[in-house]
């Protein structure tokens, strides 16, 4: 037990320095008991966690006040988190902060709604919204006010850019963000219509180039509400899957590098894997309650940050390769900090992190595995006039 109450103080005090708190310490106690839990465990059954909480009490017991917890309709998720998230963006004070806006599906229940901070490949939570839905499309209005408690946590000359794929193609949805002060590249779906000064109106269908080049479109209106001006980037580009059509529209004039920095959507699917198959396994919780979901998220994100930021910090000082058997970076920072914790947890002689280390800087040791590059995007593109 002396290991995981090493990794109980080291949390504690990674969640402390932020000034999170919960209405009551010993809910706060549970929390760092939950994400301990988790992490050591590997999954979000908490029966599991229950084996790591101390105490004589029979792990029953342990599993009910857990569950107490995650039906506590004290915590707030998002307030216990403002904390934690704010001093995660004061690192991109003065920089651009890429934040990525996509959906996940529960048993075609649940829909959880994430907002993200593209970070070296993955996505770091930022904000969540669980709705009760078999439907992956979510109205504005179920996001919205999570968006602008987001907007409030953002260094004030921080410039953002939200990245988004084709569920969320809302005019209520650009016109908000452009409100944020932020800007925004959104993929289009194909039958959209787009509306040109002086060459009247075409299909995002009609409009889009052949393989292997670009088309930039700039001063155009969407849809019957001609919401605009606005501009284009449209192009098929190949994937393993063969060529897929990318129309992205942003509030700023397109070029080639409009795409690169859609391709940065991508790190959100990867961080959703983490949570389910390739990490905590969430599709395993069946928990029948979004409030319930909301709370695991929270649990979840906390989880996510330390072991990103520990991954930062092994990778910062050099110490990669005690962990990682690739030669160049073949793990995400998600896994090669869970990999260390368990390293340092069951054979010592190192410490564990205990504050947040992350960098607004260029990765310096972007990952090499190669599945994970086969599966990007290829944009070696001609552009052409238009």
């Amino acid at each position: 037990m002396d290991n995981h109450n090493t990794l109980f103080n080291n949390l504690t005090q990674f969640v402390f320095d932020t000034g999170v708190r919960l209405p009551d310490l010993r809910l706060t106690t549970t929390l760092i008991w939950a994400v301990v839990g988790l992490i050591i465990s590997e999954t979000v059954h908490l029966s599991h966690w229950a084996l790591f909480r101390p105490g004589k009490t029979q792990a029953a017991s342990k599993e009910r006040q857990l569950t107490r917890w995650l039906h506590n309709e004290r915590i707030r998720p998002l307030l216990v988190y403002r904390p934690l998230i704010k001093a995660v963006l004061q690192e991109w004070a003065g920089e651009t902060l890429y934040l990525a806006l996509d959906t996940t599906q529960l048993w075609n229940r649940f829909v959880i709604v994430r907002l993200a901070l593209v970070y070296r490949g993955r996505a770091l939570p930022v904000g969540w919204v669980v709705c009760a839905s078999g439907s992956a499309t979510v109205a504005v209005a179920r996001y919205r006010r999570m968006l602008a408690q987001v907007a409030a946590l953002i260094p004030r000359d921080s410039r953002v850019v939200l990245l988004a794929d084709r569920g969320f193609l809302h005019v209520d949805l650009m016109a908000l963000v452009t409100q944020l002060g932020w800007h925004f590249r959104i993929r289009l779906k194909a039958n959209i219509l787009v509306h040109r000064a002086t060459k009247g109106q075409r299909s995002v269908r009609a409009l889009m180039p052949p393989p292997g080049q670009a088309r930039f479109l700039h001063n155009v209106w969407l849809t019957d509400r001609r919401f605009g001006p606005l501009h284009l980037a449209l192009a098929y580009v190949q994937t393993a899957k063969g060529y897929k059509q990318w129309a992205i529209v942003s509030d700023e004039p397109t070029a080639l590098a409009t795409l690169d920095e859609y391709g940065l959507r991508f790190a959100i699917e990867e961080s959703f894997l983490d949570d389910k198959s390739a990490g905590f396994q969430l599709e395993s919780s069946q928990i029948a309650d979004a409030p319930a979901l909301s709370r695991l998220c929270l649990i979840l994100a906390i989880a996510t940050l330390y072991l990103v930021s520990t991954g930062t910090a092994v990778v910062e000082t050099a110490n990669r390769r005690l962990v990682d058997t690739h030669w160049m970076r073949g793990l995400s920072y998600f896994q090669i900090g869970w990999r260390w914790i368990k390293r340092v947890l069951y054979m010592g002689g190192r410490r564990l992190l205990n504050f947040i280390w992350l960098s607004s800087e260029p990765d310096p040791e972007p990952a090499m595995a190669s599945r994970k590059q086969f599966r990007q995007p290829d944009l070696r593109l001609t552009a052409v006039e238009w």
